[in-house]
């Protein structure tokens, strides 16, 4: 779990909101000294029915979703809507690169992308708000964050990554580059998969991913969290993206890049790229 740093925020947000959708909750908030909240407004609530309608899509909870339709073998992917071979491809897209560690065809039940959805549709709504023009904005999915800009001129947003071994404090504080998300199963215990195995598996407390796009980020969080620090390489190697796992023992590595912040807890080392 990623949570936003709050110092210096209160003067700068013009517009925040909270919505229940997706089986959890999105915040949206908005900056600028300037804006018009009027229109902002408007922009915010067409960024809010993209999750809404990512929910009725993806949905693996509602019966009549076209995902539960296709898991059960009642429709073929060629008549869901458009969205879920766009999802699908790039979940493939995610498997590869994480070497089969993020794998939704492995999952009980069929095909399951819904560890990918959640980061693709609050990228998405982010994108809606781009086109405001505003100084920034930050979409926070449960944690995971997608934002661009920031709350100050020239600063961008600060995401604070929650120590596995103690939630109510901070293992570090790191410079949005767009995408912060965090998975481990310290708060939800263990939900997640080996896709090896099919049995349930984390061999990291936490794993933290950024970069540009939080679907992608999300995906591969999950990934790391399962695999442990054997996986780190593949972030390593991969362009825009970094790391961050911390260990069982509290013990925390990095990709080379990792944009830390602020480090409140002894300096994590860093991974290097296999020679």
């Amino acid at each position: 779990m990623s949570r936003e740093t709050t110092a210096g925020l209160a003067l700068r947000r013009i517009l925040h909101r909270d919505e229940p959708v997706m089986g959890t909750v999105v915040t949206f908030d908005l900056y600028d000294a300037d804006a018009a909240t009027k229109e902002l407004q408007t922009l915010l609530d067409e960024a809010i029915g993209v999750l809404h309608d990512a929910d009725d899509v993806f949905s693996t909870f509602k019966t009549d979703s076209p995902i539960s339709q296709l898991r059960r073998g009642e429709i073929t992917l060629g008549e869901c809507p458009s969205k879920v071979l766009e999802v699908l491809e790039l979940c493939r897209e995610a498997r590869t690169i994480s070497d089969g560690w993020f794998d939704p065809w492995s999952l009980p039940g069929g095909v399951d992308p819904t560890g990918y959805v959640k980061g693709w549709a609050a990228q998405r709504s982010l994108e809606v708000l781009r086109r405001s023009g505003i100084r920034g904005a930050l979409v926070n999915a449960a944690g995971d964050t997608a934002s661009f800009g920031g709350p100050h001129p020239g600063a961008p947003f600060r995401i604070g990554i929650v120590d596995p071994a103690a939630t109510q404090r901070l293992a570090c504080i790191v410079n949005s580059p767009g995408a912060v998300a965090t998975s481990g199963v310290y708060e939800r215990g263990e939900h997640l998969l080996d896709p090896h195995t099919g049995r349930p598996a984390s061999r990291a407390a936490s794993a933290t991913v950024t970069g540009a796009d939080l679907g992608l980020a999300d995906a591969l969080a999950t990934a790391l969290a399962v695999a442990g620090e054997q996986a780190l390489p593949l972030l390593e190697a991969l362009e825009d993206y970094e790391a961050l796992i911390i260990g069982y023992d509290g013990t925390a590595v990095m990709t080379s890049g990792f944009p830390v912040a602020r480090d409140p807890s002894p300096t994590p080392r860093t991974s290097r790229p296999p020679d």
